[in-house]
């Protein structure tokens, strides 16, 4: 066999994927497992979306686009961005992309030399320490506490920008805690990255389902910043692969080089259906959905408190609670076993996010409906007295 790259060695796995297998399996044998696991919404793509994309498949309207994209859903996000997040983005800035993935793979390539350092909280998404490798440069996980709701601060750039920094990744609101980075602490902490000539990738996945008062892009602060974002979560278009990125507009040449070859287009089919999301009627339905996630988040907050599963910050968007288990034990793999296989109820181990607040937490999703949740609660009750 050949010799495998080295880059392999270090690619951080994710666990979410291993609890979500398991939970299969039990399912296959004939068991009731309640998924609180992996973040994929209930909630699948509008009818409206789907018969677009029959009238594209019908019409014959499955060949490439250019690496940027259809010019008209390019358009249609820079106008959501504007309506819906205050920003200002001109479509010639928004790059189509295989997803949020794909977009990432752009920004990271696009940026980051070997041997750069670049900034994350811990806690966060595991796969993004992946695609920062992926270029050669080197993730720098720093942790984050529930006084700082989890999130890089303008005082960890201070304390932590070395010699190798180049930029930072930072999500709002993250995966896997729900937390935002408050308006008036990101200004700060973009103040503190361009003051020392660094770059600012922004995960803005979640942001169209933000619970507090109207959501406003980091592009708001500064135009620079790279944004990523996707159809998975939001717009319920998970298997479909489709995301965007938002860059400067002296990047968009670079980035649509790299396109061309790394993915020639995103997913063509997926891309003419997408246009459909932003028409007022499918809008008011994604709306209602998101209602129903804050609806799901207000159930189980208070629960999960009832139950001795402290939520140190109450999330504010996207559809997880990362909650504390050190009353119940200080082995969040074993727990999470545990609740699996003993209760039915799946959900992901704290070390999947980073290794400061691993043993202790796990990150329960919402994205399954009022009624799963009642009973999944239901059975932590009865497993968790048994802890007790």
């Amino acid at each position: 066999m050949s010799r495998l790259a080295s880059r392999t060695d270090h690619v951080v796995p994710f666990y979410a994927v291993e609890v979500f297998k398991q939970a299969n399996q039990l399912n296959a044998l004939g068991r009731d497992v309640i998924s609180l696991g992996i973040g994929e919404p209930d909630f699948t793509a509008p009818p409206q979306v789907v018969e677009t994309l029959a009238r594209a498949a019908k019409a014959s309207l499955s060949g490439y686009t250019s690496p940027a994209g259809l010019a008209v859903l390019r358009e249609a996000i820079a106008l959501y961005y504007k309506d819906h997040f205050s920003a200002q983005v001109d479509p010639e800035r928004v790059i189509i992309t295989s997803g949020a993935s794909g977009a990432l793979l752009l920004a990271t390539m696009a940026l980051i030399n070997p041997g750069d350092e670049i900034l994350m909280p811990d806690p966060s998404y595991p796969a993004n320490q992946n695609f920062i490798l992926g270029a050669g440069g080197i993730p720098r996980l720093i942790p984050c506490s529930a006084e700082q709701r989890f999130q890089l601060s303008a005082r960890h750039i201070r304390e932590h920008w070395g010699p190798a920094t180049r930029g930072v990744l930072i999500a709002s609101p993250s995966n896997p805690t729900g937390t935002t980075i408050a308006y008036e602490d990101l200004k700060e902490l973009v103040a503190e990255v361009r003051q020392r000539g660094g770059f600012i990738i922004m995960d803005e996945i979640y942001l169209g389902l933000y619970y507090g008062d109207v959501p406003r892009s980091a592009l708001t602060i500064d135009d620079d910043i790279v944004i990523i974002n996707s159809f998975s979560k939001y717009f319920h278009m998970t298997g479909w692969r489709l995301g965007w990125l938002i860059a400067p507009a002296d990047m968009i040449p670079a980035i649509e080089k790299l396109a061309a070859s790394l993915a020639i287009c995103a997913p063509t089919l997926a891309q003419h259906a997408a246009v459909s999301c932003f028409e007022p009627d499918v809008m008011r339905i994604y709306e209602n959905r998101r209602l129903s996630f804050k609806q799901r988040r207000d159930y189980l907050l208070p629960e999960f408190e009832r139950l001795g599963l402290h939520v140190p910050v109450a999330p504010d968007g996207a559809f997880y609670i990362y909650a504390d288990i050190s009353r119940y034990s200080g082995d969040s793999d074993a727990f999470s076993h545990q609740l699996l296989h003993e209760a039915s109820v799946a959900a992901v181990p704290g070390r999947d996010f980073g290794p400061a607040h691993a043993r202790h937490t796990m990150r329960f999703s919402y994205a399954t409906g009022l009624d799963r949740l009642q009973e999944a609660v239901s059975r932590m009750e009865g497993f968790l007295a048994k802890l007790a």
